[in-house]
């Protein structure tokens, strides 16, 4: 066949970024395709070619293959390289491609088919001999004969939908009353979620990490692994950091799960890059378990190719193109280690929320064994269409000590503004002791207490008033706080255009000089270091040593007002419910009009791949804002409880005053479109 000329990307953001950088590097005209949303993102920009696809919505655009394999068509691609997520490991878009006469970079249908299977990708595997969590796989159990196997199984046991993905559904249960219940639950939860409700269960393993093969297989029996990575970092079932090689695993280990990871894809007649995902026990590190296969190329793939030299993304292509596998299983060498932090546009702060909003500044961090894999830049629009992740910051080292010092630095020189993110998040998670000890398991995360504060002002009037003056600017105030002040004074004496253009021109940077009495020079030198963006609200965004704070343009009047308010209603509960997030209005759970209890759900809320109901602070009665279908803004008011005497002449509104944890109940995740 010969290696192609034109290669389609079926994807967007940073993983076609990546994609692209390969072709163009190996000659090969790349084409990309974008959604109305993604008009001038960078890989539009990258690419050779770019051609339209559709709306916003992923349904009517990347998720559509007619359109995909129309673009393709229409300019010339004799390959459709899908990336991750989206199409990656659609059978049906995989035929589709061969119907149309493209190759598609990945496996056949039959691996697509099975491996999409959790039930049947088990019972498949486990044939060859690849050993599997024990548990009932069987896709016509009812809940009765579920129960009955359970004993046998042996407790505590995890209730998992066969259909679907992203711990939708999945629940734990340490009892039969305990499976009792959760059988029903995740039956409907799968039923809602992938139309599908198959259940299985297994046993569930106590203090787990996640670790997975990296295999290559090409069409002429050639199936080699490229070692192992550790992903036990996790939160609410999705990765967050990512390292290679794990360091649980001694040599001999590693070298039993790579040879199951290659007889799991030998079963499928896999060809191409996947991934052979295991569960393997803190306490029995030398047992491990097939959890599944993915059959495409993973987010956390760069940290493979730095410990390897390898170029996944090229392997595909040859694989694809029906060139034999150049290298032997002897030829792999694991040299270094290297870690990857997932970088969202998300607030730690209110619950890992998806976060939106312009890209004032974007500058990735560079140094020795920095690799930044980002579709961002400065001036883009970061919407609620897609999933949140906006760029992957990677590390090698000559050991994990020095990896993770590098990640760690490489995080604090991340500079990006003008949307939340989890940077500072990912920094404190670097920083724990059992992080840094190699001390991991799939829960570490979730057992950690909330993040608090990044840095932000608790009172971002009080802190970036201009009025108090060089007083508190030159006190020991927080640096950031004082940059925040020091840029909002220059832009009320330059004007707020001419401030803006300046910014725009110099690239961000800011230079001040101190006053000629000497009042403000520690604040002059701060503000001369630090990267400063005003968005167009007059939120004035500030990075400074490593950490990065938003200090919201309200005036002391309007705090004033808003602190006079809660202490009128009696406490902190505000009986304005605001959307946590932007995103589209998916459930009304109440009438307006009806009677609510203080934490009964009102209304859900759905963005990037997650729901959330939003709850009443107060008891009262609803007023609704909205309708289902409405597109709403972080913050805005979407119902309100008013104070109503109940049957008995109380008020039930004032009857509890204490303040809920959050405005929402706990974010669940839906069926992803991308990882």
């Amino acid at each position: 066949m010969g290696m192609f000329d034109r290669v389609l990307v079926a994807n967007r953001g940073e993983i076609a970024v990546r994609v692209i950088r390969t072709l163009k590097r190996l000659g090969i005209r790349a084409i990309a395709v974008y959604s109305d949303a993604d008009a001038d993102a960078p890989h539009v920009a990258l690419a050779d070619e770019a051609v339209r696809i559709g709306p916003a919505a992923a349904a009517e655009s990347y998720l559509d293959p007619a359109r995909i394999v129309r673009a393709a068509l229409e300019t010339g691609a004799q390959a459709i390289h899908p990336g991750y997520g989206f199409l990656s490991e659609n059978a049906a878009f995989g035929r589709a491609c061969a119907e149309a006469g493209l190759v598609f970079v990945g496996p056949d249908a039959l691996a697509l088919e099975v491996m999409g299977d959790k039930i049947r990708a088990k019972r498949h595997v486990s044939e060859s001999g690849v050993p599997v969590v024990p548990g009932v796989s069987d896709p016509d159990a009812t809940d009765e004969s579920l129960l009955a196997a359970a004993p046998d199984v042996g407790f505590p046991l995890l209730v998992k939908p066969s259909a679907g993905g992203g711990g939708k559904g999945m629940q734990v249960a340490r009892d039969a009353d305990e499976l009792a219940s959760a059988l029903p639950a995740a039956r409907r939860v799968a039923r809602a979620a992938f139309g599908d409700d198959t259940l299985l269960i297994e046993r569930f393993v106590e203090r787990p990490r996640h670790i997975e093969v990296q295999v290559l297989a090409d069409r002429h029996g050639g199936v080699i692994h490229l070692g192992e990575r550790e992903c036990s970092l996790q939160r609410r079932h999705q990765k967050v950091v990512e390292e290679a090689p794990s360091p649980l695993l001694d040599t001999a280990t590693r070298e039993r799960i790579g040879r199951a990871a290659c007889d799991a894809a030998r079963s499928v007649d896999y060809v191409g890059a996947g991934t052979v995902e295991f569960l393997v026990s803190d306490a029995a590190p030398d047992e491990f378990f097939f959890i599944e296969m993915n059959t495409r190329l993973q987010v956390e793939h760069p940290v493979t190719e730095l410990v390897t030299g390898v170029d996944l993304v090229e392997q595909q292509l040859r694989i694809a193109a029906g060139e034999p596998l150049a290298i032997a299983q002897v030829d792999v060498r694991m040299t270094g280690h290297a870690i990857e932090a997932r970088v969202y546009a998300e607030s730690p702060e209110r619950g890992f929320l998806p976060a939106t909003g312009e890209v004032l500044a974007w500058r990735p961090a560079t140094g020795e064994g920095v690799r930044v894999d980002a579709g961002v830049r400065a001036g883009q629009q970061v919407t609620a269409d897609y999933d949140p992740m906006i760029a992957k910051v990677i590390a090698h080292g000559a050991d994990r000590g020095e990896a993770l010092e590098r990640l760690d630095a490489a995080l604090a020189d991340t500079v990006l503004l003008g949307v939340e993110t989890n940077i500072a998040f990912l920094r404190s998670l670097l920083a724990h002791p059992d992080v840094r000890a190699g001390h991991l398991d799939t829960g570490l995360i979730d057992r950690l207490p909330a993040p608090g504060s990044t840095g932000a002002a608790d009172d971002p009037a009080g802190a970036a008033d201009p009025a108090d003056g060089d007083e508190a600017a030159d006190g020991a105030g927080d640096p950031l706080s004082d940059v925040a002040r020091a840029a909002r004074e220059r832009d009320a004496r330059a004007g707020a255009a001419s401030a803006h253009a300046w910014q725009r021109d110099r690239g961000w940077r800011i230079a001040a000089r101190p006053a000629p009495d000497g009042s403000g020079a520690r604040v002059a030198r701060a503000l001369a270091d630090a990267d400063v963006a005003t968005d167009a609200d007059g939120t004035v965004w500030v990075h400074l040593d490593g950490r990065t704070a938003a200090f919201p343009a309200t005036d002391r009047r309007t705090a004033l007002d808003a602190r006079l308010a809660m202490l009128e209603r009696g406490g902190n509960a505000d009986p304005d419910l605001r959307a946590p997030m932007p995103g589209s209005v998916t459930t009304l759970l109440v009438a307006d009009g009806d009677h609510v209890a203080a934490g009964q759900a009102v209304l859900a809320i759905e963005a990037m791949k997650m729901e959330h109901r939003v709850t009443a602070a107060v008891a009262g009665v609803a007023r609704l804002r909205v309708a289902v279908g409405d597109q709403v803004a972080r913050d805005q008011v979407v119902a309100s409880v008013e104070s109503a005497a109940s049957p008995d002449g109380a008020d039930p509104a004032a009857s509890d005053h204490r303040p809920r944890d959050g405005a929402h109940d706990a974010a669940v995740a839906n069926a992803s479109h991308e990882e």
